[in-house]
């Protein structure tokens, strides 16, 4: 087996592990977008076109996870549109990729991967390579 393969072993197996958690909750209580110094799971980032060379770098994400919310008016309004929680059509995956782009503008989206789950975000690391 190659190294990438026991990389992708490994990182399947700590899901449930106490760094995994730990890691969750540190995750957690800071920003919602942060730069990553090496992506969580290389193996994964070599194979969306990450290359650790200058001009590639990394964020991490924080997106919300369930359907969004849109509070909309009950009055005049057609039974079928009066919900309150509608699916955006896209995965949040998207949405970190977009946020990623707007935060970065000197930057194009090569690639995001999942990295983790709590009860109320997910987390995506978005691969960015500068504009030359």
């Amino acid at each position: 087996m190659g190294a990438s393969k026991y990389i992708r072993q490994s990182f399947a197996e700590t899901q449930g592990s106490q760094i995994y958690k730990a890691r969750l909750r540190v995750w957690r209580q800071g920003h919602s977008m942060e730069r990553v110094e090496k992506p969580l799971n290389p193996a994964r980032a070599r194979e969306l076109g990450y290359k650790a060379k200058p001009g590639y770098f990394v964020v991490r994400v924080k997106t919300k996870r369930g359907k969004r919310v849109r509070n909309r008016p009950a009055i005049g309004r057609k039974p079928g549109k009066n919900r309150k929680r509608e699916n955006p059509g896209k995965p949040w995956q998207w949405f970190a990729e977009q946020k990623a782009m707007l935060k970065h503008k000197n930057a194009a989206v090569v690639g995001s991967y999942f990295v983790g789950a709590d009860g109320e975000r997910q987390y995506f690391e978005v691969i960015l390579k500068t504009k030359q």
